[in-house]
Order: structure tokens, then sequence, then C-alpha cells
């Protein structure tokens, strides 16, 4: 048999073959382990806690609130051992309203750190809107004694101090509120501490109060609470159109506080007019219609507008408590002195310029007996009961002036 004869090797298709494998071998220990799997999403860019807090800082400038606390509660979640994002976000917390949430705060910033007076401080701020004075004094305390010349501290020391509403402590308020400006003149809350300290030292002392709160403004304008206590301010001034101005800046500001639109109510109703005044307090109840106060002060309002069967339901409410037409239960308020028994008399003479004395008899003489040392609410029950004795027998009650002092809530 004859051999076949061998192919010769091409030498071209062993190097061909070879950059192959050099390729094969490329692909497999660079290429596969530099590609990201498939269907699995890219990881993006971490942001910085730091960045969150510039945002909220800016959030706050510009008056969003909500914003603000959202981003730094992102500062948080991206880093969770800082106390300072702690106390920042509660110091906002409180201009927004909600305290429960910025004790809550203050106290994990404690928990980071032990001795941090701000925290203390902003604590205490917290606690005071609360109610609860005796413990919000002790935290301030707290933060003075880790720090003195804490500007912060001694203005929420001397914010509570006035709205505990004690003479003996008016004295230590207004030190507070100056060393508080000597220390840091340029902190919002300084010069609003500083504000409600000479709101509450006499009528002499409202332009000073005004240029207070107009300092605070300048320094942030969109904080809704500066311009509710410039407005009142103003009202107690007499300046009602400028407190209607003040006060619906502040409602734009924070739609979810009735206490501006009660208070416009109150200056329209200084004015006389008292059509725009039962206005402004009927939107305070849409907002909050479980308020027996807001109830009363609409009550009052359509009194005035002399609506009297609109304003026997909603003094009814304040007084008694019940179901509002859409099914809100409310508290009524216990009869005391000051503003529940303006609620008492008010609905006493609603209900007897309505012919109803037989339901007026018994409130009037609630107001003799349960209050006898206010001598408005005595003189009013006195008058109330006049009227409806003379109104016994007669088609028509005569009109019988009676007292209308002004419901005035501070700030």
């Amino acid at each position: 048999m004859a051999r076949r004869p061998k192919k010769r090797t091409n030498p071209w298709r062993i190097f061909l073959l070879l950059i192959l494998i050099g390729i094969a071998l490329y692909f497999n220990q660079v290429v596969v382990p530099a590609t990201p799997p498939l269907f699995i999403p890219t990881p993006t860019t971490t942001r910085s806690p730091e960045s969150f807090v510039n945002e909220a800082e800016q959030f706050f400038v510009q008056g969003k609130l909500s914003q603000a606390i959202d981003s730094y509660e992102k500062a948080i979640a991206s880093d969770p051992n800082n106390p300072a994002y702690f106390t920042s976000l509660a110091r906002i917390q409180v201009f927004s309203g909600e305290y429960e949430d910025a004790i809550v705060n203050t106290q994990n910033a404690l928990l980071k750190n032990s001795d941090n007076p701000l925290a203390y401080a902003v604590y205490g701020w917290a606690l005071s809107f609360t109610g609860d004075y005796l413990e919000a004094e002790a935290q301030i305390k707290k933060a003075l004694e880790l720090d003195p010349n804490s500007a912060l501290a001694h203005a929420y020391y001397a914010e509570l101090l006035i709205n505990q509403g004690d003479i003996e402590d008016l004295d230590n308020a207004i030190e507070h509120s100056r060393q508080a400006r000597d220390l840091d003149p340029n902190l919002l809350e300084v010069h609003r501490a500083r504000g409600l300290v000479l709101l509450g030292t006499g009528e002499e002392n409202l332009p000073e109060a005004i240029n207070e709160f107009k300092t605070a403004i300048a320094i942030n304008d969109k904080i809704s609470d500066l311009h509710l206590s410039l407005g009142y301010a103003y009202k107690l001034q007499g300046n009602n159109d400028l407190a209607v101005e003040e006060l619906l800046t502040a409602y734009a500001l924070n739609p979810n506080d009735p206490d501006s639109l009660t208070e416009a109510s109150l200056a329209y109703a200084n004015e006389g007019q008292y059509g725009k005044a039962a206005q402004h307090a009927e939107q305070a109840v849409s907002v909050d219609p479980s308020n027996a106060k807001l109830h009363g002060n609409l009550g009052v309002m359509y009194y005035r507008n002399q609506e009297f069967g609109k304003a026997i339901p909603e003094l009814e409410l304040a007084v008694r408590g019940g179901v509002t037409s859409d099914g809100t239960s409310v508290e009524g308020m216990p009869l005391d002195y000051g503003t529940s028994a303006q609620f008492y008399w008010f609905y006493g003479f609603a209900l007897a310029k309505n012919n109803r004395c037989g339901e007026a008899i018994p409130v009037f003489q609630a107001l003799l007996t349960g209050v006898p040392d206010y001598q408005l609410a005595v003189d009013n029950a006195n008058a109330g009961l006049d009227l409806c004795m003379e109104s016994v027998g007669e088609p028509e009650a005569e009109e019988t002036p009676e007292a209308t002092e002004e419901i005035t809530p501070t700030p």
C-alpha cells in the first residue's frame, strides 16, 4: 500500500489560532469580570449627609418646613450617629408645631451625647409647648449649666417664663431675653423671644415688641409663627389693617393652624366688620372642628352680626360639647374665669333673644354661682336675667345691651 502524503502545516493558520486563543483568554479574564450582571440595577452615587443638611437649611430659609424636615431625616439615615442632625431637625419641628416629634429627636441627640447643651435647650423649648413647664425649665437650666453663654438657651428660657404667665417670673424673663440679645443679636429665636417678652409686659412696650418681630422676620420671613405674633401685636396696638395682613400671611404659610384665622376674625370684629369676622371664624372651625374655643369664637361673631339662631349651636358646642353636623365630637369647656365664662354669657343672651329664656336662665344662674368673683360675668348674668324677666308675657324682648369684652387668646 502506498502511504498518504503528509499535509504541510500552514504557519498562518497556527498564528491565527494563537490570536483567537489570546482574545478568548483576555475576554474571560478581563472583560467578563468587569461587566455587571444582567438585570441588576446600576449602583448610584451615595449622597453625603452634609449635602442633605445643606439642602435642609435652604428649605428652612425658604419656609418649606416639611421639606427641610425630610432632608434632615435623610441626613440622619445617612449618618445616624451625629447628634447635631437630631437637634437641628427638632428645632425645625418646633417651628412646624410637631412638638412630640421634636422631643423624641432631642432625646435621640442626648443619647448620642449626654453633654450637649444645645440639645438640652431645644428639648426644654419643645417641652414648653406641651405644657410641661417644670420639666422644660429643668432641661433649659441644664443647658445653661453646660453653656452659660448659650444665646438660644437664654432665649428659650425667657420665652418659657413669659408663657407661664406668672407675674413673679416677669423680671427673670426680661433679664434672660436681654442676655440672649447681648450674646447673639443675629439669631431669629433671640428676637422672637425678646418680642414675646415685650408683648407680655404692657402696652407701652408694643412698639418695641413689633420691632423685634420685624427683625426676626427680616432674618426669615417664611415662619408662620412670627407673622402670627406680629399680627397679634398690631391688633393690640389697634392697627387692625396691618394685623389682618400679617395674620393672613401667617395662615398662608401654615394653613393647618387656626390661630391666625381666629385672630384675624377678632381684628375684623374690632373694626365692627362682623360679617368678615364670622367668615374667618368659620374658616378656623373648618381647620379644627373639634376645638370648642373655635366654635365659641364663631358663635360670638354670629351673635355680634345679629345672627342669633346661628350663634346658639356654636356656643352650645363650646359650653356643653356635642357632635357637629359632620359627626365631629367636641368636648365642652367647663365654666371658669376668662374665655369660657364669656362664651357662657353670649350663649345665654343668644337663647334669650331667640325667646328661649327657659334655657337661658339656668345659664345665667350658673355664671352667678360658678364665677361669683368675675364682676363682668356677674353683670352680664344679671342683665340676662333682667332681659328674660322683661320678656315674660311680651311678644318681643326689649334689646338690652350686654358686655362686649373682646375674647383675645394670646398666640
